[in-house]
């Protein structure tokens, strides 16, 4: 079982390279953020016609996610269930067969000094306070997106330059480390240890040439569910096509038969 996660910043603009990157590498579930259109202008019909259920929780020109799978859903939640993040579309999650998805995205935070970076560090702990209220990490459950963190040195092309701006500020940092402890493991990292590793890109200053990046796009699993973790990886190539979006797709397979005996 392929699940993949995905930062498409429009899938107005960037409806055909989903759907070619999903018809080439056929993931059972992908998780789409940024997609900047509401629930109903969503185009659901070319994602059913390749196999897919599709759950949105979008908004009109910003923010926005969504949930694609190739197995029947159910338990859709759009936002949480007690805190309305703003009114700002960042969090759908749905049990897909025997796992609990939850696609996130976080919010940039802009600058050190902002109220919208308060208001990130406040929606990362209202996220722990979601978990830790409706589920537990024995649990099959995977959190997925972009969470708009870079989490060690390793996952930013110059940590000292980087350091104290957003992305790969310590207080992020903290903050996501606090929410990993609730009872995560961040999946691709089991499978690549290696440092330059990147899933974004500024679009400016010739980053993506420049290999100017940082793994800010994460796939967390719980214990049980991370331990049937196969492999995992990032597909760069889709960062080189015309137009791209200024995130790669994250992807990390798990074996499902273990998930479905229950492992």
């Amino acid at each position: 079982m392929k699940i993949a996660t995905w930062n498409v910043n429009s899938i107005r603009v960037r409806l055909q390279q989903v759907l070619d990157w999903l018809a080439l590498e056929q993931p059972e579930i992908l998780c789409l953020q940024e997609i900047k259109i509401t629930n109903e202008l969503f185009p659901v019909d070319p994602f059913e016609a390749l196999g897919y259920q599709v759950m949105v929780s979008g908004q009109k020109t910003y923010n926005g996610v969504a949930i694609l799978s190739r197995y029947d859903s159910t338990e859709v939640l759009e936002g949480f269930p007690d805190y309305d993040a703003q009114g700002q579309k960042r969090l759908i999650a749905a049990t897909v067969g025997r796992i609990r998805v939850v696609n996130v995205y976080v919010p940039n935070g802009s600058a050190p000094d902002s109220p919208k970076f308060t208001y990130k560090l406040e929606f990362i702990n209202q996220l722990r306070n979601y978990l830790q209220k409706l589920h537990l990490n024995e649990e099959h459950l995977v959190l997925v997106g972009d969470f708009n963190i870079a989490p060690e040195a390793r996952d930013v092309y110059d940590p000292e330059a980087m350091e104290g701006e957003i992305g790969f500020h310590p207080e992020e940092r903290s903050a996501l480390a606090e929410l990993k402890d609730w009872g995560f493991e961040d999946v691709f990292r089991r499978h690549h240890e290696e440092g330059g590793l990147y899933s974004w890109w500024d679009y400016r200053a010739a980053a993506f040439r420049r290999d100017m990046g940082l793994r800010i796009d994460h796939i967390w699993a719980t214990p049980a569910l991370s331990a049937l973790s196969v492999d995992s990886g990032m597909d760069k190539t889709q960062r080189s096509l015309p137009q791209p979006p200024d995130h790669i797709p994250v992807w990390v397979v798990f074996d499902a038969k273990g998930i479905a005996q229950g492992a």
